[in-house]
């Protein structure tokens, strides 16, 4: 512990004094914003396999070729994919979820049969603005800066615990930071959160590097100092110029790799890479931040990066999608035949693109004009088109439900996808 409390000094120079910022926190005056968080109302359709309930349609549908409608008690601004599991969040702050119980990631009781196949809120006394969806973990941002999780993290030997070793939450609990928490993200066992003064927190599994700050020598469920380690969130130590520490204004994950946005605009990432998913010249792995250089372009702002189990997908100003990674069933969306790619390409025949997104074989992108477009791996129905066939290049998804309606945002899971989408006359 000696090592947290000397780094826990050293950032005073350009942070609150520590006094401050626990008032803040405690007395609920911080009011945080990111412009992640989403506002726009709408509805929620899923699509794709859902034989644990991850599509939230009862226990008759547990596949969807084309997307379907979910049956909510309100209109949500956020609907996040998890591995096997769905959460949404409402206008108001409240939080519904449905699909995989098993590790506890639904944040509810689920014991009634049947309960976890269809929409369930989770009790929780907090406002929420943004969630977070794993494999078998949810995590929650409060108005506030306060972050909770529930489910369980899991390394290649099982399962390792929450917030404590071996331990999973079945109920949201409170993750301890001293410091406001203004976005979060999660990959498939691992939680990114970054902090209203540019800090990177990380906790779960880092056996791919993927929390940015644990030695490979201790990745194997913390080394000598055990799970702790891994669990307990710590930040990101990255030093810039002079004795200052790189800020970070944005976050992203991918299955085990972690994008970072500093506030110079530098790309940052760390975790697995074995095909170039995160740009890096070489196949290794990153356990500390790297600066990649592949992103580097004077013309380019990079606002938005996707990942799934080997690729990414990543979103410049001008709203133009590229790939990286591995080509196998057509994820990168670069046409028949494309092979892997360790910088980022142009993904051609997308109109002009607002956000991206990823689940571990597939890839999306939704227009700015409210249209969404899939390619990648057919088999789960996840594309939406009503076909098992892969899509090597983007194809716009369609579907009863999408029509006279634009789509808002997509995020996708192992298995299943999940539109949040509005009527065309709302516009």
């Amino acid at each position: 512990m000696a090592e947290t409390s000397m780094r826990g000094k050293r950032p005073l120079k350009r942070s609150p004094p520590p006094e401050e910022v626990h008032a803040s926190t405690d007395s609920k005056k911080v009011k945080i914003s990111h412009p992640s968080h989403r506002s726009i109302i709408g509805l929620v359709l899923t699509v794709g396999q859902g034989d644990v309930g991850q599509l939230g349609l009862g226990e008759k549908f547990l596949e969807r070729k084309r997307p379907a409608f979910v049956l909510l008690p309100e209109m949500m601004v956020q609907a996040e994919a998890g591995g096997m599991h769905t959460v949404c969040l409402s206008k108001t702050g409240n939080l519904y979820t449905f699909g995989c119980n098993d590790e506890g990631a639904l944040g509810r009781d689920t014991s009634e049969e049947g309960s976890e196949m269809i929409p369930g809120k989770i009790e929780l006394q907090e406002v929420v603005v943004q969630v977070s969806a794993g494999d078998s973990h949810t995590a929650i941002l409060t108005e506030d800066g306060k972050v909770f999780v529930c489910g369980s993290f899991r390394d290649n030997n099982g399962m390792i615990g929450l917030l404590e070793p071996m331990k999973k939450s079945t109920f949201p609990e409170q993750v301890h930071l001293d410091v406001p928490v203004v976005k979060i993200a999660s990959g498939n066992d691992h939680l990114v959160m970054l902090t209203i003064d540019g800090e990177l927190y990380t906790s779960g599994c880092g056996e791919q590097g993927q929390l940015g700050r644990v030695p490979e020598c201790f990745t194997n469920r913390g080394g000598r100092r055990g799970l702790e380690r891994l669990l307990v969130p710590q930040p990101v130590f990255l030093k810039g110029k002079g004795s200052k520490r790189v800020a970070f204004q944005d976050i992203f994950c991918g299955a085990y790799f972690t994008f970072a946005v500093s506030k110079e605009g530098h790309v940052y990432g760390f975790g697995l890479s074995n095909y170039h998913q995160l740009g890096t010249k070489d196949t290794n792995s990153c356990f500390a931040p790297e600066n990649l250089t592949s992103f580097k372009n004077s013309t380019k702002s990079w606002i938005g990066f996707s990942g799934g189990q080997h690729h990414t997908i990543c979103l410049d100003s001008e709203g133009k999608a590229y790939s990286l990674g591995r080509a196998e069933y057509g994820r990168l969306g670069l046409g028949q035949g494309a092979e892997e790619k360790s910088k980022p390409t142009l993904i051609p025949g997308l109109p002009s693109v607002a956000s991206v997104a990823c689940g571990a074989s597939v890839s999306y992108a939704v227009s700015k004009d409210g249209r969404v477009y899939a390619w990648g791996m057919g088999t789960n129905y996840q594309l939406g088109n009503g076909e098992e066939e892969d899509l090597w290049s983007p194809v716009e998804m369609s579907g009863k439900q999408l029509e006279n309606r634009v789509v808002l945002s997509v995020s996708s899971g192992g298995q299943h996808t999940v539109l949040l989408v509005k009527d065309k006359e709302q516009s």
